[in-house]
């Protein structure tokens, strides 16, 4: 699978909640074509996020569920706790295959990286070195990665499951001591980096 799609709701105070059950029966009526693949709330970061992840057989089947949610009176049936949705889409990185659905989690980390305009075909050659040591049995498993294909571009979006917060902080922090991250000639190639960390919906696949 190759494309894929990222929605990001921000909701009133206090409604998560009573959201969850809504969106996890309105994901149901997503037509042929279109997967599920997580549904996250923000834990760290920007409060009161719900993000969910999904995934598409083709170019196709994105455009006619788009269609469908756009044109609905309440696409995702939280509309009444709603203050802001976002939709971005993305590619899969060609050589990182993401993790089957099942328990990674539960604390999963996106990171989200704006880039310089030529930034993102040296950020792949240096992913392509790296990932495979950096998600080895000595550190930690990447869930999947992504380029940008809508909004600001180019940028991309790298999502990963912990066991603990405590996890996180020694693999990174082992990670960066013994040169197995970041990739090589990747920090030229940045301009912005934003991270949330987030707990699995219950319904969610990636838990």
């Amino acid at each position: 699978m190759k494309l894929f799609e990222l929605l990001t709701f921000t909701l009133r105070v206090r409604t998560v909640p009573q959201a969850l059950p809504r969106l996890e029966q309105s994901l149901r009526e997503a037509g042929e074509g279109v997967h599920l693949m997580g549904c996250w709330v923000s834990e760290i970061g920007s409060q009161n996020l719900i993000a969910v992840l999904r995934g598409f057989d083709d170019g196709g089947c994105r455009e006619r569920e788009r269609e469908r949610y756009l044109l609905a009176s309440d696409g995702f049936a939280i509309g009444e706790f709603l203050l802001e949705q976002q939709v971005d889409d993305y590619s899969a990185f060609d050589f990182v295959e993401p993790l089957p659905p099942g328990a990674h989690g539960p604390f999963y980390e996106l990171r989200e990286y704006n880039l310089v305009p030529s930034g993102l075909a040296p950020t792949l050659r240096g992913w392509v070195k790296a990932v495979e040591r950096r998600t080895g049995p000595d550190y930690s498993q990447v869930y999947a990665a992504f380029y940008a294909t809508s909004g600001q571009i180019p940028r991309y979006l790298h999502i990963w499951p912990y066991s603990s917060l405590e996890q996180r902080l020694e693999v990174r922090t082992r990670a960066v001591a013994e040169g197995a991250w970041p990739p090589e000639n990747s920090a030229p190639q940045l301009l912005q980096m934003h991270f949330t960390v987030y707990l699995p919906a219950p319904f969610s696949p990636l838990r």
